[in-house]
């Protein structure tokens, strides 16, 4: 994607406003001030528990019989986490033949954690190669497809919003964990689904939107990984002027968003931090 620019030059004195859920805002921000940049944490997204009873039930029912699945993808670190963390979930007698994939190395690092736990290694992990283009769907489906076929199991691991998307690595809101399941029933496998967290808008006071406002002055530059979260903006923020912010992206279809919330310069990074900050340095 080719840079949309028409903002100022950024300096290390702007506010660098980070807008994934935490707990990653917080450890991202805590890197980037050791890096000398003035972090701040606004979460545009909040992580919570599935509220509807049907959900609950089938999560805790795969937590008990994910073992009996040849892959379980998950589309997200909080789709891990969410899944894995929980006294429901059972480590089967003998060790499954499971294996684990991952749309990025976010993911994967949280999930090799996780498996950890479970006794099991890290090479049970697919994911993109970690000089991929983009950290999604489409380029990790090279990397699984020959695992799938007829007869073959496979979990889909994945959280709910209110706009029923959700943003894996680089944030493709839900788009390309579609087409990774079609292109695996294309293939004959039975593909099940099991939503381990929702995604909800924070909720922030009047003055807290004037604060968020106030960050949108020139030089400011704000970190975006999910389209979900700049459609929850226009109506908390009317009347803002976009124009003289930076958006860092980490996916086309969130630089398009971004471009059409009106941010006056748009530049795109893979969604790890060491390259986001080689972006930042290079603004």
């Amino acid at each position: 994607m080719a840079e949309h620019r028409s903002g100022p030059a950024i300096s290390r004195l702007g506010p660098v406003v980070v807008t994934r859920p935490e707990p990653e805002a917080g450890a991202w921000v805590e890197v980037l001030r050791s890096q000398g940049w003035a972090a701040q944490a606004w979460p545009l997204i909040h992580i919570g528990d599935p509220q509807e009873p049907a959900l609950r039930h089938a999560l805790a029912h795969w937590r008990a019989q994910w073992s009996a699945c040849d892959a379980l993808m998950f589309v997200s670190g909080s789709a891990v986490q969410r899944f894995m963390n929980s006294p429901g979930l059972v480590r089967p007698a003998i060790t499954p033949a499971t294996r684990f994939w991952a749309p990025g190395p976010g993911t994967a690092r949280v999930l090799a954690h996780a498996l950890g736990a479970l006794g099991l290694p890290a090479d049970r992990i697919d994911s993109p190669p970690s000089d991929a283009a983009q950290f999604d769907s489409e380029h990790l489906w090279p990397v699984v497809s020959a695992q799938v076929g007829p007869g073959r199991r496979i979990l889909v691991v994945r959280g709910r919003s209110d706009a029923q998307a959700d943003a894996p690595e680089g944030g493709l809101a839900g788009h390309g964990r579609d087409w990774l399941m079609a292109r695996c029933r294309e293939a004959g496998a039975q593909v099940e689904v099991c939503v381990a967290y929702e995604r909800r808008p924070a909720v922030f006071d009047p003055p807290a939107l004037q604060r968020l406002a106030a960050l949108t002055a020139p030089g400011s530059v704000w970190l975006l990984s999910a389209s979900e979260a700049l459609a929850a903006l226009p109506g908390r923020t009317a009347g803002v002027d976009w124009s003289h912010a930076c958006a860092v992206v980490t996916h086309p279809r969130i630089a398009e968003a971004a471009q059409s919330h009106g941010f006056g310069r748009v530049v795109q990074a893979r969604p790890v931090l060491p390259e986001v900050l080689r972006t930042l340095e290079s603004l």
